[in-house]
């Protein structure tokens, strides 16, 4: 259960996010915010990649050069912030939050079923159908006849895949013997240098007050930092389609933070959503006979 306790305290971090932009009201746009947010805590777990020592030679070999996986990887992480923010632009942030959350544990499972020539369990398949319910319900997205931008609902799923890249990707370096840290270090350093550019063109002037600091160091210490570390532990001992899925819980906590921090309200729908995806953690989170625990290639002797 360590391992999914630590994916779920990682999802618990991403979901402060909200909440942090909430509370801070700093004048500055979603771009901006999510650049600086890569810079700083892409920058930092760079710094503790180059502190690692090499790593050990890998177990057994693997599909991809370690420098293509890096790359999609870090093209997965600088790609999804400007298509999340897209879609939650072109469709509101309900419909395009759900579209790109909930893509992306199916776009995991759709990669890693590629890459492993494997089909996902059925108890994930079930225990995402019902978790993806829930966010569903929580979201809002389910009464009324909504007119959807097409371009925004691509963007939205354009997220999911780009998570799902560098989660794959890193699960697959991990396999080649790479430590955890170090994997995210790497794929997130290399995105934090490509960043900068992007912060200094959305505009970094809100950086120099009190609460814009105060934000982009939560937000890159906390949410990206702690989070990935946590992330990139549990992903080296999880399937990535068990962690894709586990991340469900951020709607859930972000939810809740919602209510008892910025004193939003919950209808009845959104209440049962939480329980379903609630519901659907439980399932996926529970140890089954079939061992879907993989070690550290690392920890190996």
């Amino acid at each position: 259960m360590l391992p999914a306790l630590a994916v779920l305290a990682a999802a618990l971090c991403f979901s402060t996010t909200g909440t942090a932009q909430a509370l801070a009201g700093v004048d500055a746009s979603p771009v901006a915010v999510g650049a600086a947010r890569i810079v700083v805590g892409g920058g930092i777990l760079g710094l503790l990649a180059l502190l690692r020592r090499a790593p050990a030679p890998p177990v057994r070999a693997a599909r991809g050069s370690v420098g293509g996986l890096i790359a999609i990887g870090a093209i997965g992480v600088l790609a999804y912030q400007p298509l999340f923010f897209l879609g939650t632009r072109e469709n509101g942030v309900a419909i395009g939050t759900v579209v790109a959350l909930g893509s992306a544990p199916i776009a995991t499972g759709i990669v890693d079923a590629v890459r492993l020539r494997r089909a996902p369990s059925p108890r994930w398949m079930l225990a995402t159908a019902i978790a993806l319910a829930g966010v569903a319900l929580v979201s809002g997205v389910t009464g009324g006849s909504v007119a959807l931008a097409p371009g925004g609902l691509l963007a939205s799923a354009g997220a999911g895949m780009s998570y799902a890249l560098y989660t794959v990707c890193g699960k697959a370096l991990i396999e080649r013997g790479w430590d955890s840290t170090r994997v995210m270090g790497t794929v997130f350093g290399v995105a934090a240098v490509a960043s900068v550019p992007v912060l200094l063109l959305a505009g970094a002037s809100w950086l120099f007050t009190p609460d814009g600091l105060a934000l982009a160091l939560w937000l890159g210490v906390v949410t990206t930092t702690i989070a990935y570390l946590l992330f990139g532990w549990g992903l080296a001992r999880l399937t990535a389609v068990t962690v894709s899925t586990l991340t469900l819980a951020e709607p859930l906590a972000a939810t809740l933070l919602g209510l008892f921090v910025l004193h939003e309200q919950l209808t009845p729908l959104g209440a049962v959503g939480l329980a379903l995806i609630a519901v659907g953690l439980a399932v996926v989170s529970v140890p089954s006979r079939r061992r879907e625990e993989v070690p550290d290639a690392t920890a190996r002797a």
